[in-house]
């Protein structure tokens, strides 16, 4: 059987796909090869194909499908017509046509029915799936693929089932990119037997791939693909909250020991006051007192950004408190020859927010609009659109500047404590912020192009 189906599928799907002539002739010719075998194994063998074939398409198709698989299979068995039987007396004759076709006609509605109901069980749970999934046979040929994987190749199912690895990376329609994709999957999943692999596509979705190999699956090779984006939103996070609460416990030492001595100094400092006043050297005292009165401040601040104090809120006009910081950073747009425009669809809307702090997250955005703006001057002049909307249960605040943009690696690492581009910043801004909003039930989240801009949502929960 196995020596039948290796030669019988690959010449079966080339038909399907293609219904040349000179693939039917390939029938004719494989029929005179298979005529050592009898009528049974054949059929036998056909209704396996047949089966693997019809499961890669439409429901619409299959009927098609199974005629044309028909008249390749007439084809097939006409090519052993001169095939002798031995009859009771021990004399060699060729059975009669008709009896031909009577037990042909009888064996394919047995593997109609049979079909029908392997179609039926598991097609629906196979094809919708939300991982996609491919099965290779001992020989590398694609048996079956899914809706889902054939969307991620961006190819018709049914032009792909029958080919090889190599069939496949020469698709004229395979984009350049999923063949890279494809070769680096094949060397290390295949050639260096690696179970898993993640990786990245192209429209940026975090993909997991897993492999079965022939020796867990009679020869055969199971290769399915799973979208795991969320999974990594959810890690992401995870790791997020770990940095910051180290970051926590690091600001919290540092604030133990340097502002303890800082207090120490600025009471003697004081009490030194009134003698440096006779010297006429007051002037010093006073420096001294508001250099100590900064580091304090900036202590004060690095422990806000570690660990934000809790929320005070009360009811607030999301649309009044964005206009506050427009006007804010009205000045310093227009220094820097930027406009800043705001469109609000829910003028009423309403929010319970510390208005100091969600102003804080407000302003900090806008201003890192305004320094990416600043960087395309020399290209176009500055823009900072702000949208405000409501979805009923939560106000959405779209912040979009026309700056330089981002790459993937930097917007990964934008909400990481001390991770800043400029050469001025601290890298505690946009940590600061990240913490704000989730404390107040919240979401921000990020997109941005290279060259043509960035993207900041902020999701706030409507007050009740």
């Amino acid at each position: 059987m196995q020596a039948i189906r290796k030669r019988y599928f690959p010449a079966l799907a080339e038909y399907i796909r293609g219904g040349k002539e000179a693939s039917l002739h390939h029938a004719y010719e494989l029929g005179k090869q298979l005529q050592e075998f009898n009528q049974e194994e054949i059929i036998a063998v056909h209704e396996e194909c047949i089966q693997e074939l019809a499961a890669n398409v439409e429901s619409k198709d299959a009927v098609q499908l199974y005629h044309r698989s028909f008249v390749f299979l007439m084809e097939l068995m006409v090519a052993c017509r001169f095939k002798m039987e031995v009859s009771a007396d021990g004399e060699l004759h060729e059975p009669s046509s008709a009896q031909k076709f009577m037990d042909m006609r009888a064996l394919m509605l047995h593997s109609d029915r049979s079909f029908e109901r392997v179609k039926n069980k598991y097609e629906n749970v196979l094809q919708h799936m939300d991982s996609g999934i491919a099965l290779f046979d001992s020989d590398g040929i694609l048996s079956f693929i899914n809706v889902q994987m054939a969307k991620l190749l961006d190819i018709p199912r049914k032009t792909l089932v029958g080919c090889n690895i190599r069939e496949i990376l020469l698709h004229p329609k395979l984009a350049i990119t999923s063949k890279r994709t494809i070769l680096r999957l094949y060397r290390e999943m295949f050639m260096k037997r690696s179970r898993y692999y993640e990786f990245q596509h192209k429209d940026g979705k975090h993909l997991l791939a897993t492999v079965t190999y022939g020796d867990q699956l009679d020869g055969d090779f199971l290769f399915s693909v799973k979208d795991v984006s969320e999974y990594k939103q959810i890690e992401q996070s995870a790791l997020q909250n770990d940095k910051l609460a180290m970051l926590g416990k690091i600001a919290a030492a540092i604030a133990h020991e340097i502002r303890n001595p800082l207090t120490s100094i600025r009471g003697f400092i004081q009490l030194l006051r009134p003698y440096l006043l006779e010297v006429g050297k007051e002037e010093y005292a006073r420096i001294i007192l508001t250099e100590i009165d900064r580091a304090n401040d900036i202590i004060y601040e690095f422990l806000n950004s570690s660990k934000p104090s809790a929320p005070m809120k009360q009811a607030a006009s999301i649309d009044h408190l964005i206009r506050e910081v427009v006007m804010l950073t009205e000045s310093e747009s227009l220094l820097r020859n930027c406009e800043i425009t705001v469109e609000s669809y829910h003028v009423e809307a309403y929010v319970s927010i510390d208005i100091k702090q969600v102003k804080q997250v407000i302003l900090n955005i806008v201003k890192n609009a305004l320094d990416a703006v600043e960087e395309m001057q020399a290209e176009r002049r500055g823009k900072i659109d702000i949208f405000l909307s409501s979805d009923g249960q939560y106000v959405k605040i779209l912040i979009r500047d026309n700056g330089k943009g981002m790459d993937k690696a930097t917007m990964n690492r934008l909400f990481d404590p001390f991770f800043t581009t400029k050469q001025a910043g601290t890298g505690l801004g946009l940590s600061v912020s990240y913490r704000i909003i989730r404390n107040h039930g919240g979401t921000i989240r990020v997109d941005s192009q290279v060259g043509s801009g960035t993207e900041f949502i902020v999701y706030l929960p409507l007050a009740e």
